[in-house]
Parts: structure tokens; C-alpha cells; sequence
């Protein structure tokens, strides 16, 4: 049951809290925070915000207009279980202090922009995302670039080059092969503790656990499936889920990755999203189509597959994104849908109730910053519904085999955040409706993503060395 101000407040003095972080997301997904005691905490800072300089927070405004507020929501209030003193967080909102008007690039105003949108459309009245993040849990990493060279090493006594490591405490021996951690039972999976304190502390934060597991990657990769829900809540749950598991990870000695393609030559991390919507209490993805489909789901599937290569440069944001996507091995880079095939990029899982029909879009990472990859799924498949976009026919065959004139015919998502850069340059028109994504944000959002291009172009790569040095 979401709180009102002043039960948070009572809860607040129920649990002794000491103080109280604010917490907001930036445009590359990043959670920044500032906390403030407990006697400064009234009823005041829900009707008039808190004050910060927004003017640091790349991608927002300039030094010459950064006054801006943070509005906390006391629906997210939840006690912190890793501080050290009683301490309660809660998500904001941005606000302009000028007009008292949500600020036009805060990505959970856009998300609450994307809810509305979907509500004044006539469509449906609620989106319900379930997303899969996977992660790596490592011993130590350690990287350098500088003028001289470039390295990195990544540590792991779970991964299978560790088996000639003479630790001090032994070599345990037991270890996966490489594409071969989903998933045995321990010893050979050693992350199940560290799993199971990570899942209790999302209890605790009012996160919902319906599953955890070691993934496919050998060393140390991870998924803790938590329930579905509206698409703000659920992308608030997202911030808190990753929150969890970099300080579970680090409270045991160990550090967390949510990038996409840490090691070469082993699965990397995807953030499957399953998602469907509503009115009136009635799952309109369910219907007597394909895979018990409704015509409204597959307009959407429709939308998704259409617009997928603009949503590539908000749902895979970053250069090492596009090494997970890439085509002949095990990556939803097809642009098909399947009730039965995991190397399409909308599958439609099997499940026993109309109630649970959704689909499954595959191609998402959990780099992504899951306020604005949640809205732009969504409007991206109301799209499809609006303009009745059918997605053709199913593809039930495994992609990977199909003759090269046959896989020519099925599209696939980008090879590049340049490639994703160009495509949402030009199709974009499909986010601005309703004012969900404004032409300010979206021109704001390429140029970040142009300057992590840029970096990217000019560093020199180790492999570069291996393939041209003697060339």
C-alpha cells in the first residue's frame, strides 16, 4: 500500500531514523543522491522539494540556470539496509523552481509522462514491465588507459583460467566451463549466498523476489528475477535491485558489473523485458491469436519491431552494448517474434493463464536506464497499436539455421550505437507524442551518447595491437 507523506513521516520517527536520502536518477541511468538529518525532514520538503545544483549532472543545465528541486515521492519511502546509522530513501522527482513544473529531462518524469500518455490515449490504463537483468559478481577488476596503453584484468576464482591459480587458501577445482554456469549446484556455483543475502535485502526494501540463479557465463554471472509492475514502480525497483547487488557484492568482498560483455568469449548480460497492458482490470495481450495473442498484442509486437532500431540507442546505450548483439551467436538480434524461439527479439513465453499472456522483448541490456527504455517501449508498441502495425508472421524455426536467403528477409537489430544513434535521429516522432519525450531531451541524450562515441573512436584497443602491429 503506497504511504502518504505523513505515514512516512511516522515511519520515519518509528524507526529512529537519523537521515534521509533523496534520490534521483540522471539521463545515463546513474543514481545520484543527497541526504539530509532528520530534523530538517518535515512535512515541507513533499509540498516545496529540496534544493540542489543541477548544473553537475551531465546532460542537464547550464551553471547559469541550475537551481532545481527534488520532490519525493512517499510512495517509494523504504528504510536503507546497508547504512550504517537508521536511514530512510526515497526517489524524487525533478522540478523547475521557476513554474513549479516537473523538469523536462528528469527520466522518471519522462516515465510518469509515458503512464499518463497511456492513459489519455484511451488505450489501456496500466503497462506492466517484468524485466531480467543479468550480472557479473568478480573478485577484483582492474583497468588503466592512459597515454601509455590500455589494459584490463578481471579477477574470479569461479572462472574457468583460474584453475591453475595456486591460492593461498587452495584451488577449490570446481568450476563450469566456459557457457556452462546455468546451472549447477554449489561448489561449482559460489555466488548462491551472496545471491540469497541480495534477494532478503530487496525483501526488505519492498522488492518482490520471485526467483535468483546463476546464468550461462562461467565466471560469476547472475539474474534475480523479481515480480512484475506498473512501469514507474517497476523502474524504481530496477534503481533499487542494482543499489542491492553492487553493495551486497562489495559487503562480501566482491564487486558487481551490470555491463553488457565483461569477458570475451562468454554469454553476456541482457535485461529481457516482458511487459503487457491494461484496462479496466483486462490484460489486453490476451486474445485467440498466435500463442493466445490478442490483435491489440501483436500491433504492439508490431510497434516494437518497427521502431527497434531507434530503441536500441536508449535500450543498449553504450558501445559495449553492441558487443552482446552480435549476429551467429546465442543474441536476440532477430527482428521476429516467437512463442518458441530464443533468438527472436519478442518471444511469447509459455505461461497457464490469460491473466499472464505478455511479451517478452529480448534485445534490452541493464546499462539501460530503465525509466526511459520502459517509456520507450511503450511507445513504441502503442504506436503499433495506433497505426495497426502488424508484424507478419511468427518465425518458429531456429534463426541461427535458416538458409542465407531466407535470413536475409528477417531484420536485425543495430551493430552499433553509432547505427542506433543515426536511426532515433531519424525516427523519434513515435517518443514525442503526448510530450512524453521532448526534441530538447532527445537532442541532450545524442550528444552525451556522441561524446562516449567519440571516447570510444579515438582510445586504442588492445586487440588492434594483436591484429595490425606487424602489419
Amino acid at each position: 500500500m503506497a504511504m502518504t507523506a505523513d505515514e512516512v513521516l511516522k515511519m520515519a520517527k518509528d524507526k529512529e531514523v537519523k537521515f534521509v536520502d533523496f534520490r534521483f536518477t540522471d539521463t545515463r541511468g546513474k543514481e545520484q543522491h543527497v541526504q539530509v538529518p532528520m530534523k530538517y525532514f518535515t512535512k515541507d520538503k513533499f509540498e516545496s522539494g529540496h534544493a540542489f545544483d543541477g548544473s553537475s549532472i551531465a546532460g542537464w543545465k547550464g551553471i547559469q540556470a541550475s537551481d532545481m528541486l527534488l520532490m519525493p515521492d512517499p510512495s517509494s519511502a523504504r528504510m536503507d539496509p546497508f547504512a550504517d546509522e537508521p536511514m530512510l530513501n526515497i526517489s524524487c522527482d525533478v522540478f523547475e523552481p521557476t513554474d513549479g513544473k516537473p523538469y523536462d529531462r528528469c527520466p522518471r518524469g519522462i516515465a510518469k509522462r509515458a503512464e499518463a500518455f497511456l492513459k489519455s490515449s484511451g488505450l489501456g490504463d496500466t503497462a506492466y514491465f517484468g524485466p531480467e537483468p543479468e550480472f557479473f559478481i568478480f573478485d577484483g577488476v582492474t583497468w588503466n588507459v592512459d597515454m601509455s596503453g590500455s589494459s584490463v584484468k578481471i579477477k574470479s576464482e569461479e572462472a574457468p583460467w583460474s584453475t591453475g591459480i595456486d591460492y593461498e587458501s587452495g584451488n577449490m577445482a570446481h568450476r563450469a566451463p566456459v557457457k556452462g554456469g546455468y546451472f549447477p549446484v554449489p561448489p561449482q556455483d559460489t555466488l548462491m549466498d551472496i545471491r540469497n543475502a541480495m534477494c532478503l535485502a530487496l525483501e526488505q526494501q519492498g522488492v518482490e523476489v520471485e526467483v535468483h540463479h546463476h546464468e550461462v557465463a562461467s565466471a560469476g554471472q547472475c539474474e534475480i528475477g523479481t515480480r512484475f509492475a506498473p512501469l514507474v514502480q517497476r523502474a524504481d525497483w530496477m534503481q533499487i535491485l542494482k543499489y542491492t547487488v553492487w553493495n551486497v557484492a562489495a559487503s562480501y568482498g566482491k564487486t558487481a558489473t551490470f555491463m553488457p560483455k565483461p569477458i570475451v568469449g562468454d554469454n553476456g548480460s541482457g535485461m529481457h523485458c516482458h511487459q503487457s497492458v491494461w484496462k479496466g482490470g483486462k490484460n489486453l495481450f490476451a486474445g485467440n491469436g498466435y500463442a493466445g495473442l490478442s490483435e491489440f498484442a501483436l500491433y504492439y509486437i508490431g510497434g516494437i519491431i518497427k521502431h527497434a532500431k531507434a530503441l536500441n540507442a536508449i535500450t543498449n546505450p553504450g558501445t559495449n552494448s553492441y558487443k552482446r548483439l552480435v549476429p551467429g551467436f546465442e543474441a536476440p538480434i532477430n527482428l521476429a517474434y516467437s512463442a518458441k524461439n530464443r533468438s527472436a527479439s519478442c518471444r511469447i513465453p509459455y505461461v497457464n493463464s490469460p491473466n499472464a499472456r505478455r511479451v517478452e522483448v529480448r534485445f534490452p541490456d541493464p546499462t539501460a536506464n530503465a525509466y526511459l527504455a520502459f517509456a520507450a517501449m511503450l511507445m513504441a508498441g502503442l504506436d503499433g497499436v495506433t497505426n495497426k502495425i502488424h508484424p507478419g508472421d511468427p518465425v518458429d524455426k531456429n534463426l541461427y539455421d535458416l538458409e542465407p536467403e531466407e535470413a536475409k528477409k528477417v531484420p536485425n537489430v543495430c551493430a552499433s550505437l553509432e547505427e542506433a544513434l543515426m536511426n532515433l535521429e531519424k525516427d523519434h516522432a513515435f517518443l514525442t507524442k503526448g510530450g512524453v519525450f521532448s526534441e530538447d531531451f532527445l537532442e541532450s541524450y545524442m550528444v552525451l551518447k556522441h561524446e562516449e562515441l567519440t571516447r570510444f573512436r579515438m582510445t586504442t584497443h588492445p586487440v588492434e595491437f594483436d591484429m595490425y602491429y606487424s602489419s
